[in-house]
């Protein structure tokens, strides 16, 4: 069972095959190159910006500042979200795309650049959360005009599956930010590592500026926008309204209800990618280089789950496919630390192996199902903004609930409970989605 609302039927052109193609892999590496900037700053804050940027009296606590460091970017993504969300449903998907890009390109290399505490004094701490701010803005306007760009080019029966090409920049950029933080570490000494070391794969980001540049020059608008934007211009002036104030006004409870279901999937995720890792090798004194190898090959996984996931649910819907990824996550949330507290490096990657199946599982049909929740003239900042409001609810703060919950309780059980609460939360606002997708069709 699918969500979309019945949409007003517009003219839409068919776009040749070989664009089908081309935006699709396109907007696939917009997003693997967003991410890959966005998560680098969550490994750092693992491993080394605590030290270098937030001297403490204690390593948890320099570890919790980069952590609300790291947090704070994702309080910055609805503001990203909302910003690009609203030009984009009245300019268009691709300015707000290229503009996400540029962004995030610029402020992921000043990152790498940026001098230290020691160097600057407190003018360090305070630029590094700006600069992350920057990257939470670029990312919440990211996500929504590379899903569209995807999703409303997609032929016809396959929004799952193009949507899951959007979706897939995540694990690949997951792989790539382990891979350039293992061949850094593996390249250098650790005082090395600690004092330029860690820079470089921050420094990766002029690339993005390239990529930003291509899609400027040979990416054509949607289809789907082109014609909202047709019959939108032959209103009167005075009769538009801002997609902002539609939502806001008449969706906003679709929106919360989106953020509610997949929280628990971002808040996993972090947990997974970040969380564990400082957990793993300043609590188990598991090795560094160990940890990323495992995280990487989980994340190379979901390459084949995220797209298999979404095909399924092109055929028997998102709801279902959706919903059986987030009781997954709730069932896997206590056996997945029992397993990582046994320290061992086996144990640690099936836990996180079956986890991330549930996530793909979650993940791969969710850039479709956002996208049909919402018509064409407000699908940027309705899809948008619910993405984000998962973001801060679940992600940003995961990895700092974590290192909390853990000094509080001296128990991983308690980040399992955090898992499980958001699982509930999750599983309600599906079945209400759901039963507002069946009343629809009755009606």
């Amino acid at each position: 069972m699918d969500t979309a609302p019945p949409s007003v039927p517009v003219p839409v052109t068919t776009p040749r095959p070989q664009s089908h193609r081309k935006v699709a892999t396109a907007a696939a590496l917009a997003s693997a190159v967003e991410w890959y900037d966005y998560f680098v700053f969550g490994i750092a804050a693992a491993l080394v910006l605590g030290d270098l940027y937030f001297p403490a009296g204690s390593s948890s606590a320099g570890v919790l500042a980069a952590f609300a460091a790291f947090a704070v970017g994702f309080l910055a993504r609805p503001l990203g979200g909302i910003v690009a969300g609203h030009l984009g449903d009245k300019r268009g998907r691709k300015p707000m795309l290229v503009l996400a890009l540029t962004l995030m390109g610029v402020a992921t290399t000043a990152i790498g650049l940026l001098p230290t505490y020691e160097t600057i004094g407190i003018a360090a701490p305070i630029l590094l959360v700006l600069l992350r701010v920057a990257q939470g803005v670029a990312v919440g306007a990211q996500w929504g005009g590379a899903m569209l760009l995807a999703t409303e080019y997609a032929p016809e029966g396959k929004r799952g599956v193009y949507g899951s090409f959007v979706q897939l920049g995540v694990p690949i950029g997951v792989v790539s930010a382990n891979t350039m933080f293992l061949v850094v570490g593996a390249t250098t000494s650790d005082s090395a590592f600690a004092a330029w070391g860690w820079r470089v794969p921050f420094l990766v980001g002029l690339f993005v500026l390239g990529l930003a540049w291509y899609i400027h020059r040979h990416v054509e608008e949607t289809p789907e926008f082109r014609a909202a934007e047709r019959e939108l211009a032959e209103k009167e002036k005075g009769e538009q309204s801002s997609p902002l104030r539609t939502i806001l006004r008449d969706h906003l409870g679709t929106v919360f209800l989106a953020g509610g279901s997949f929280a628990v999937n971002t808040a996993t995720f972090y947990i997974l990618i970040t969380g564990v890792l400082d957990y793993t090798t300043r609590e188990l004194d598991m090795k560094r280089s160990a940890v990323l190898t495992v995280s990487l090959c989980v994340s190379l996984t979901q390459l084949i789950l995220i797209p298999a996931a979404a095909a399924l649910s092109d055929r028997v819907g998102r709801i279902r496919v959706y919903a059986l990824g987030a009781a997954g996550i709730a069932l896997w949330a206590v056996p997945m630390f029992l397993l990582i507290d046994t320290g061992s490096l086996l144990w640690l990657a099936v836990g996180t192996f079956v986890a991330g199946c549930f996530l793909s599982i979650m993940y791969g049909p969710q850039a479709a199902l956002f996208a049909e929740l919402f018509t064409p003239e407000m699908r940027y900042t309705g899809a948008s903004l619910g993405y984000q409001i998962a973001a801060v609810l679940g992600g940003g703060l995961a990895p700092f609930l974590m290192v909390l919950l853990l000094e509080a309780t001296g128990t991983s059980m308690a980040v399992s409970a955090y898992i499980i609460a958001l699982s509930v939360i999750a599983l309600v606002s599906i079945k209400i989605l759901a039963g507002r997708a069946s009343s629809r069709a009755d009606g």
